[in-house]
């Protein structure tokens, strides 16, 4: 076995064919196909479903899938470590449709100021398939809300804990939050997600009928609206970054005021883990003074 030929399975498995696959690596059909069978000798079993077309990975060929997106990795980072190479290939990051996604680009950016020749691959996915991306390898790390059902094999750090705040247009009369929430037009964040639980569970531990004219399922769209005037709105602090000068009225959301928190999933054992704790840094980093360091602060 050699890494070209867990090169070609992992080829297999993005492209969806051996005819994919063999454009991809740059070998005819005929190689990639005599390349699976070596792997399927070495390993003493098949790893293909071929009453398939085309031929789908078996339990087998996914197991070894995932060892091989595994072993790449780890033999990419230690050829930079023992030749004193520059960190390179692909960091493959995901998020959840969050606003919190509008620190990926600056924190990209930052990461490459420090890796150079690293390459960022940003997929945007729901939390269950990144988290299942994570844990299956097809990802070195991704962005999510605060989720209690992990795999064993993954671990979440939070880089930002921040509060909630009611929203209402400019030139909005002066009143609490509480009554903004129980006279105000009310633009309602409709998505399955932990934020829209978070929300709705608050306006109904405070007993509170809110008079609702839109469901939408971006916080930016919400913002959007709430700019121009068509009602109030509950959304996170990051949401507001860049918007001072649009004089929203904003208050806070419940009493204690409510967080939420955002962090990123990775493997327990990661190859790359120093590369993601520099993105975790990044991005705490750019949350402000809300945003939650994972290393330990100087004495």
């Amino acid at each position: 076995m050699d890494t070209r030929q867990l090169r070609t399975l992992i080829a297999i498995a993005e492209g969806g064919s051996f005819a994919q696959a063999a454009e991809m690596v740059g070998l005819t059909p005929s190689a990639v196909s005599q390349q699976v069978f070596a792997l399927e000798q070495e390993f003493g079993a098949a790893l293909f479903d071929r009453a398939t077309r085309p031929p789908r990975l078996n339990a087998n060929g996914l197991q070894v899938l995932e060892a091989a997106r595994e072993f790449l990795r780890l033999e990419e980072a230690v050829k930079g470590a023992v030749q004193g190479h520059k960190v390179s290939g692909t960091l493959v990051i995901g998020s959840v449709r969050s606003s919190a996604l509008n620190l990926l680009p600056e924190a990209i950016k930052q990461m490459h100021h420090l890796y150079p020749d690293l390459k960022v691959n940003l997929r945007v996915s729901l939390s269950a398939n990144l988290i299942s991306d994570v844990a299956m390898g097809r990802l070195d790390a991704a962005v999510v809300a605060e989720h209690m059902a992990l795999p064993n094999a993954l671990r979440w750090s939070p880089f930002l804990r921040e509060p909630l705040h009611i929203i209402a247009p400019p030139g909005t009369r002066d009143m609490t939050g509480t009554d903004l929430l129980k006279t105000q037009p009310f633009i309602r964040f409709r998505s399955a997600v932990p934020l829209a639980n978070l929300i709705d569970a608050e306006i109904a531990r405070k007993g509170i009928v809110t008079h609702d004219i839109a469901e939408i399922d971006t916080i930016g769209a919400i913002v959007t609206c709430v700019e121009n005037g068509l009602g109030i709105s509950v959304v996170p602090h990051v949401a507001l970054r860049g918007l001072a000068e649009k004089r929203l009225v904003i208050r806070p959301f419940g009493s204690p005021p409510v967080y939420r928190q955002i962090g990123l999933i990775e493997r327990t054992v990661a190859p790359r883990a120093r590369i993601i704790e520099d993105l975790h840094e990044a991005l705490a980093d750019l949350s402000g003074e809300h945003g939650l360091s994972r290393r330990a602060s100087p004495d």
